[in-house]
């Protein structure tokens, strides 16, 4: 299908973009109020002293028998000079290793140092995957890295992924093999399984729109196309192959919705988005399926306090349309210690794994410390 659009005056031609055929996706979120609530374990991993007071973008996943958890970690501020990578091990979910560092920013030419963005993990055939990105201070220059480890504690020299992105969540395997980094509106893919080469930009965007997908990069292109800042997505497959990738709305655009893109060709191509009904706290979500194949999402759905991020969901769903069954994660208050720029939010971007009778969500509190909670996926038998 061809799309054209009216641009400053001028018609430009989108192919291969028909409109998301699902915007039918949603939840029935209201508020909390008798919503059940699981049973759950937590463990704070990381809370600053009287340094590197910013810690945000958490990911974790399992690797040889052990927790392996990777997040932002900055001086003070989100997103300054001197932003670092860094990671945390565990062998039991209830001690947890002092952070190291897997990847410290270099100076720009100006001779300030770049700022670095934890991307998430991968794992392929014995060996682990830390992605990170790294723009400098006036959002420019963005570029993908990755480092690998055989042991999930020590890291390799940095690997050029050779594409201008900060993801929002590592890659993801779809069903024949593929994977596909979920960033703000592109959405790279590569056949290689160790997920160290071959990657391909990809986006509902024409390539003339954009040089690179960051924390800055969106608002242009959306604002050329008539759509509202969209951005850190998360998607999952149906089994009728179609990749659903839903989207934060973000600043003055934020109307408590979700948007959705849609891709028939395994990614190679994008939908232009569309407004769905499914409920959103203006945060970052994350997407999945349950052993029991239904399909599951991770988030704040409350449209009732902007930005507070609060509380902790998960709904599931039967079918990837209708996410109807909801339940309270956590809401408990963690109180911020030192303030900085953008600090704030209860259960800041979370990220999920399945391992073994359990769904582990980590989270940043307030954008200062790092939480993993844990609860038994029993509890969602029969519901």
């Amino acid at each position: 299908m061809t799309i054209r659009y009216l641009v400053f005056g001028f018609a430009i031609t989108l192919c291969n973009l028909a409109n998301a055929q699902q915007a039918a996706i949603r939840n029935n979120y209201k508020d909390e109020k008798g919503l059940p609530r699981l049973k759950i374990e937590r463990e704070m991993i990381y809370t600053p002293g009287n340094s590197w007071l910013y810690n945000h973008h958490a990911a974790i996943i399992e690797f040889k028998g052990k927790l392996i958890a990777t997040w932002s970690n900055g001086l003070v501020d989100e997103d300054s000079p001197g932003q670092r990578v860094v990671f945390s091990v565990s062998s039991d979910f209830e001690h947890w290793s002092a952070p190291g560092i897997i990847a410290e920013p270099e100076k720009a030419s100006n001779g300030m140092q770049k700022v670095l963005t934890a991307a998430g993990l991968y794992k392929y055939n014995g060996k682990l995957v830390a992605y990170y990105g790294e723009y400098e201070k006036d959002r420019t220059h963005t570029h993908l890295w990755a480092k690998t480890s055989t042991d999930g504690e020590h890291w390799s020299s940095p690997i050029d992924m050779h594409i201008p992105l900060i993801p929002n969540h590592g890659p993801e395997a779809i069903k024949n093999g593929r994977l596909i980094i979920s960033g703000n509106f592109s959405f790279p893919y590569t056949d290689d399984p160790t997920g160290i080469s071959g990657w391909k930009m990809t986006s509902f965007y024409l390539d003339s729109l954009y040089q690179q997908d960051n924390s800055a990069a969106f608002y242009k292109p959306a604002e050329k196309l008539g759509l509202p800042p969209l951005c850190e997505g998360s998607f999952f497959q149906t089994d009728d192959n179609i990749i659903h990738m839903l989207l934060r709305v973000t600043g003055k655009g934020w109307k408590g919705r979700l948007w959705l893109t849609e891709s028939r060709d395994n990614g190679s191509s994008w939908s232009r988005p569309v407004k769905t009904t499914f409920t959103d706290n203006d945060s970052k979500f994350h997407f999945g399926r349950l052993p029991d194949k239904r399909y599951y999402y991770v988030g704040i759905p409350d449209t009732l306090h902007h930005y507070d991020r609060n509380p902790l969901v998960l709904a599931i769903s039967a079918d990837g349309s209708y996410f109807n069954k909801q339940y309270i994660i956590a809401d408990e208050l963690y109180q911020l210690k030192t303030k900085g720029l953008y600090k704030g939010g209860q259960y800041g971007y979370p990220h999920t794994i399945i391992w073994k009778d359990y769904m582990y969500v980590i989270i940043s509190r307030q954008k200062e410390a790092i939480e993993v909670i844990r609860f038994k996926l029993d509890q969602l038998k029969g519901l």
